[in-house]
């Protein structure tokens, strides 16, 4: 995924008065030192042959990972440009966020933004993206021509045409060797599939994240996809069968009340949540917990540290409980028994996230953000919905 920094950005510069290359420095919030910037290429046409500094009014986060973030980025320049058009809020966030559904979309206006993106060596693709820096441009020293704006541009795609490249070989690995759809698969079968599916994932999200998600942008990144290939004859028509079929399942899944759960499961594949929903008991615990360990650090306001390992506790935490209710809902709402093999693969993805969260824990405890005795129930707590995922991946298993 793209490094996006500029929340974590105080101030910097970017010099382009040297023809063909981009040098700068960043000051970010986390980093000892101002991460430089030496690429090659020219910026756009209202930065070329200019000297922009800029500075960050609003309250700067420490960089989650900023040990990830190479101090020196050497590589090629993508956009950068200071006059990106944007749609803004014309209404304050937390209006236009509880913005009633009743009434449309929410109001809002076009701005100008600051967008600097660079193909580093070290990242990847780095992005500083927003409207409420302050800005300071000086003088253009020189000025692209047609075709050196034509060859900018074109540059600039090439980058991001490679970095794309990159996420494709990444589901190209994953792909190889899998298994036919129609063939046994076992818990490994459907973890590479997972893996797969991510990396696809991935791929999706940086180019909703590049080019937005207007109809134009939506033709670009159904090419990028794969998803505009020309169909033959037979797969279309196959494409059109399964079409109508979906399309008749989901009908008859709205008109059929949904399934009752087992009585005699009760607290064992199932249990009703606060909210009166229907959870499998581990995945509710886990959630529960999560919460819980989210707000009391949001009490003791600790969110405002920043800190990267009370992020990795909270964030894992929350996310094995997304992992177990995707491995165990189906089940506690007696939607049909999934593949064993595609369960126990779901629940180690939930177990490698609760393994982050235990990591995160063990290098928040010297720091003493928390109690400890907070510390030692959250690690108790960790400890015994590990074993439980554990257990019910021994079951599934077919041991006991």
């Amino acid at each position: 995924m793209a490094f996006r920094i500029h929340d974590s950005v105080e101030r910097g510069e970017i010099d382009n008065r040297v023809k063909g290359v981009v040098r700068g420095k960043i000051w970010v919030n986390g980093c000892a030192q101002p991460v430089e910037l030496e690429l090659q290429g020219n910026a756009h046409r209202d930065l070329a042959g200019c000297r922009l500094t800029f500075t960050n009014p609003l309250e700067v986060l420490p960089l989650a990972h900023a040990d990830h973030l190479s101090p020196v980025q050497r590589g090629t320049a993508g956009e950068l440009t200071a006059s990106r058009k944007v749609r803004v809020p014309a209404v304050p966030l937390e209006q236009f966020l509880n913005w009633p559904e009743e009434q449309g979309r929410p109001p809002t206006r076009w701005a100008n933004g600051l967008y600097l993106e660079w193909f580093s060596e070290a990242n990847g693709r780095v992005v500083i993206e927003s409207t409420d820096f302050e800005l300071k441009i000086s003088a253009p020293e020189w000025r692209l021509t047609p075709a050196e704006e034509a060859e900018r541009s074109r540059q600039a795609a090439a980058g991001m045409d490679n970095f794309m490249r990159l996420l494709t070989e990444a589901i190209e690995r994953e792909r190889l060797g899998r298994k036919d759809p129609d063939a046994k698969w076992d818990e490994h079968d459907y973890e590479k599939f997972m893996k797969e599916s991510d990396a696809r994932t991935n791929k999706y999200m940086e180019l909703l994240d590049k080019y937005g998600d207007s109809s134009e942008a939506e033709e670009k990144i159904a090419e990028e996809m794969g998803w505009r290939r020309e169909l033959t004859p037979e797969e279309a028509g196959e494409q059109e069968r399964r079409i109508d079929e979906i399309n008749r399942a989901c009908e008859e899944a709205m008109n059929e009340p949904p399934p009752a759960p087992d009585p005699r499961r009760e607290g064992i594949d199932w249990l009703r949540t606060r909210a009166g929903g229907l959870a499998h008991p581990l995945e509710n615990r886990c959630s529960e917990s999560a919460l819980k360990y989210w707000k009391l650090a949001k009490k003791h306001g600790l969110e405002k540290l920043a800190d990267p390992d009370l992020e990795q506790f909270v964030f894992e935490f929350q996310t094995a409980g997304v992992k177990l209710a995707g491995a165990l809902s189906g089940i506690a709402e007696n939607r049909g028994r999934p593949d064993p093999a595609f369960t126990v693969a779901y629940l180690k993805r939930a177990l490698g996230h609760l393994h982050q969260a235990q990591a995160g824990l063990e290098a928040v405890a010297p720091k003493q953000f928390l109690p400890p005795r907070t510390v030692k129930a959250a690690r108790k707590e960790l400890f015994e919905i590990r074993e439980g995922i554990l257990r019910l991946m021994d079951a599934y298993r077919g041991r006991k």
